[in-house]
């Protein structure tokens, strides 16, 4: 699966975020990142043959008042174009899938009823659901990313495995998925190998057990 990371930030040398996150792709070969704001004024025939290569699409952004900065919106209108991304019949990016990266300064329960912003991050990306829907997209859900300056280094880890998953597998959020990344790269080395066969085999035990459940309720059906 290869994955366009469109990122927009205009002073992207100064995020400490993004320069994690830049960092964290770096040793994936299927993904390309993709940073707007170096590359104005847009070439439209390379930016259009760029999202054609991909199978993913990420934005990435901060949230700068609740939305996008300016590179983004203007992005969209001036390459996805109508019989580029869509015409008459329909959507025309079938098969690709698009996600989210946002980064914001608040605490995570900020964005929630009841909390100092009140709505949340999905609410904030309610026009990308409907360019999605225009368009074709399959929608995943957003990696959102808070207060990245005050996370610690265990949780700085656990980010970057969060962002190469988000930015490979086919399904970032299904646990059998997630498994099967880290036997992958924990196998084929003599000082790992046995944790990756640990984790295969209990992998196989929960597929057991949902197998096992599944025939259950089918047998309660009945």
């Amino acid at each position: 699966m290869e994955t366009l990371v469109v990122v927009s930030h205009p002073e992207i040398e100064k995020s400490d975020t993004q320069q994690f996150l830049k960092a964290s792709a770096a040793s994936l070969s299927q993904v390309v990142w993709h940073h707007l704001d170096s590359r104005l004024p847009f070439d439209v025939t390379a930016e259009q043959q760029a999202i054609t290569s991909a199978d993913r699409l990420i934005f990435q952004f901060p949230l700068y008042w609740y939305m996008a900065p300016a590179s983004l919106h203007q992005w969209l209108p001036d390459v996805w174009l109508k019989q580029f991304v869509y015409d008459a019949r329909g959507g025309l990016l079938h098969g690709k899938s698009l996600g989210f990266v946002v980064t914001f300064s608040q605490p995570a329960t900020a964005y929630q009823l009841g909390g100092s912003v009140g709505f949340s991050i999905s609410q904030f990306l309610t026009p990308y659901a409907a360019l999605a829907a225009k368009t074709g997209l399959t929608l995943l859900p957003p990696l959102t990313i808070a207060q990245f300056a005050n996370q610690t280094d265990l949780e700085h880890q656990q980010l970057l495995v969060r962002y190469q998953q988000y930015s490979t597998l086919d399904h970032p959020d299904r646990p059998d998925e997630q498994a099967q990344w880290f036997i992958d790269r924990l196998s084929g080395n003599a000082d790992t190998q046995l944790l990756a066969d640990q984790l295969a085999a209990q992998t196989d035990d929960i597929d057991r057990l949902r197998l096992t459940l599944h025939e259950l309720k089918a047998g309660e059906s009945e």
